[in-house]
């Protein structure tokens, strides 16, 4: 299978570096400029095993790539649907591991000629510092369509071949949707209380202050969610507390990594977007308001 990635940072690499040991896939890195050239010299190394992707940069001509895995920032994901642009015909299947909930929306409406997966990656503790990524858990992809059944679709079934013979666990829910918002549930949390503090896992796996503020966070998510036909409550609270319990207490958030190295972070996508929805249907949401207010400031 032809695979194409843009985006190789802490969950790209880790995937990216086993998709590479498939002998059945054909990998290539969509890159420009220095980052292009970076790879090229340096690699990336990953659990300390050199990761040399195939590089090309967007206006380098190629047949289209069956797989399109998006990996980049939120930030940055209108310049990559720009540079993919001859990596996409028809057909083309898609996956993003983007954050948030909105990435899979903007990818179908640039190229309706695509198959756009919804797609999440959860309990992944990967870290990324210089060109090295280690990381202590792989976690899965979860994706598939809006809603699946067995035999599943033929871009899902492709999708699981190629998961599969590239070692990489998956899982494939029955509503899709939901887990597109369990997992936006999870990262308001985690990841804005966890960029605030710039403190590992093990400070969110303690009870404490800094889980309950995580908590609150969260349930105000599991309100917008149910306003917008979205079904969440305590039981998914509960199943993020076995999540949360596999990652390594001294691992960080990518939130938490971007606050660490002084880059931007995705706040308008988490507690932003709680604000936005909240507004629309007449929800307080005072913790994700404050979380958000912060991490501007802080950024600012």
């Amino acid at each position: 299978m032809r695979v194409s990635m843009i985006g190789l940072g802490a969950i790209g690499a880790a995937y990216g570096a086993k998709l590479a040991a498939n002998p059945d896939v054909e990998l290539r890195a969509i890159a420009d400029g220095e980052r292009a050239e970076r790879l090229r010299r340096d690699g990336v190394v990953v659990n300390g095993v050199p990761f040399r992707p195939n590089v090309v940069t967007p206006d380098e001509p190629v047949e289209p790539a069956e797989l399109l895995i998006v990996g980049v920032k939120h930030g940055a994901l209108g310049q990559a649907i720009g540079q993919v642009r001859g990596h996409v015909g028809p057909g083309t299947i898609v996956l993003s591991v983007l954050n948030g909930i909105t990435s899979e929306a903007e990818l179908a409406a640039a190229y309706p000629q695509a198959h756009v997966l919804l797609c999440v990656a959860v309990g992944i503790d990967a870290v990324r510092q210089g060109n090295r990524v280690d990381y202590g858990s792989s976690g899965r992809l979860v994706f598939g369509e809006a809603r699946n059944a067995p035999p599943y679709s033929d871009e899902v079934r492709a999708v699981v071949d190629v998961l599969r013979s590239s070692g990489i666990d998956y899982e494939i829910p029955d509503d899709m949707v939901r887990e597109l918002w369990w997992k936006f549930m999870v990262n308001v949390g985690v990841n804005q209380v966890s960029a605030v503090l710039a403190a590992p896992y093990g400070v969110l796996q303690a009870d404490g202050p800094a889980r309950d503020v995580m908590l609150d966070a969260q349930r105000e998510v599991i309100a917008v969610a149910n306003a917008e036909g979205v079904g969440l409550g305590e039981d998914d609270l509960d199943r993020w507390y076995g999540v949360l319990a596999a990652l390594g207490p001294a691992r960080y958030t990518s939130m938490a990594q971007d606050v660490l190295a002084g880059r931007p972070t995705e706040t308008d996508i988490f507690g932003g977007q709680v604000r936005e929805l909240g507004a629309r249907h007449g929800i307080d949401v005072p913790v994700n308001t404050v979380l958000h207010r912060l991490l501007t400031a802080r950024e600012s």
